[in-house]
């Protein structure tokens, strides 16, 4: 069984998410033989999609909020799409797209459906009253729409898969596991460390569950302590409801504890002008900065959670810290930074690590073989 001749829908919320994370993959599917049709919610990168020999289907879906007569328009736009353009295959990017997208799938009668969890998020890690209150009914919802007989959903890593299987009840031969969207290792090389003072940088949207306030408050007692690290915040504030407000990032900014830049179209750059790599978030599905960190041969430190632990190895690629904590990844830092053959060391592990599990092509090719196998059993 080939691609030759079928027709792939990818559904992302936003057009940027699907640059980043999966046009190598539409790209690839192309080249295989399909007719990719990339279903988004478009704002600056449409041409760039096209650009592709992708052709693009506009839709509304709101990334964060609550409005039940938008979802819902949301899913009747989704269902009309799919019985329009008759898709052999859909796949799904995240928890809104899986949700909406399997309803709208199963209403439209899509031959073949993919779920690629990219994390667990705000509805899974937050503990506020909505997300409590909400959680069981989509752990239902996904558990219904992941266990029919014409679906596979990709995890990216094991932890995810122990929680699918045993939490929410996925058949564990509908799932596969991917790790994470790829990196181009040739876009993403290896640079010499700049002179200077080491530079450990976050790259990351601004969220709470991401670590960012534990990160702040290792960098004040760096400070402190009179060590030569300068830690450097890079990614979007958004209007994701654990978003940090712009205004303490600029108190932040303002009393020198770290330096906040703001979202950057050149990560790889940021990493040659960087010595450390850091995420402490709560949890992850596999990181993308973090592969690109390693691909740049930048040691890491990351916490001791799912997603993290695939990049971060243990005294191999960089150190693990108990989420939460901000001693522990204070002491993590610091190692680094007045280390440098240990950085070098740890950071050519990254590398290798990288070119071996991460490259693009192999985890677009295990992606496509997803498909094939999943169509040639229908």
């Amino acid at each position: 069984m080939t691609l030759a001749g079928r027709k792939i829908v990818y559904l992302v919320s936003e057009d940027w998410y699907f640059c980043s994370h999966r046009l190598a993959l539409g790209i690839a599917a192309k080249k295989a033989g399909a007719d990719v049709v990339v279903a988004t919610q478009i704002n600056e990168h449409r041409a760039e999609i096209e650009a592709a020999g992708l052709r693009v289907a506009p839709i509304t879906m709101q990334r964060s909020g609550h409005n039940p007569i938008a979802d819902l328009a949301t899913i009747q736009q989704i269902t009309q799409l799919y019985r329009r353009e008759k898709p052999d295959l859909v796949h799904h990017v995240a928890l809104k797209p899986i949700l909406y997208g399997g309803i709208a799938a199963k209403r439209a009668g899509v031959p073949a459906v993919v779920n690629a969890v990219a994390g667990m998020g705000f509805m899974f890690i937050s503990e506020s009253l909505f997300a409590r209150m909400a959680r069981p009914f989509i752990v239902r919802a996904q558990s219904a729409l992941m266990n029919r007989r014409n679906t596979r959903t990709i995890l990216q890593n094991p932890d995810d898969e122990a929680l699918y299987t045993e939490t929410f009840g996925v058949a564990r031969e509908r799932i596969t596991i991917i790790p994470g969207a790829g990196v181009d290792i040739d876009e993403f090389s290896v640079t010499p460390e700049p002179d200077g003072t080491p530079i450990a940088v976050c790259v990351s949207r601004m969220l709470r569950d991401k670590g960012i306030h534990e990160l702040v408050s290792a960098a004040r007692q760096l400070r402190e302590k009179d060590v030569g690290l300068v830690v450097r915040l890079l990614g979007p504030t958004d209007d994701n409801p654990a978003s940090i407000p712009k205004a303490t990032l600029e108190a932040w900014s303002r009393d020198g504890i770290v330096e906040v830049v703001g979202p950057s179209n050149d990560i790889a750059g940021e990493y040659a002008r960087a010595h450390i790599a850091v995420l402490p978030s709560y949890r992850e599905g596999l990181p993308k900065s973090l592969i690109e960190a390693a691909s740049c041969g930048r040691p890491i430190v990351a916490t001791d959670v799912p997603g993290c632990r695939e990049v971060c190895i243990e005294g191999e690629t960089g150190y693990r810290v108990p989420a939460r904590t901000v001693e522990p990844l204070a002491n993590a830092l610091e190692r680094l930074a007045v280390d440098p053959a240990l950085r070098q060391r740890l950071g050519a592990n990254a590398r290798r690590h990288a070119e071996t599990v991460f490259a693009a092509d192999i985890i677009n090719a295990q992606t496509i073989s997803a498909y094939e196998e999943l169509l040639a059993g229908l």
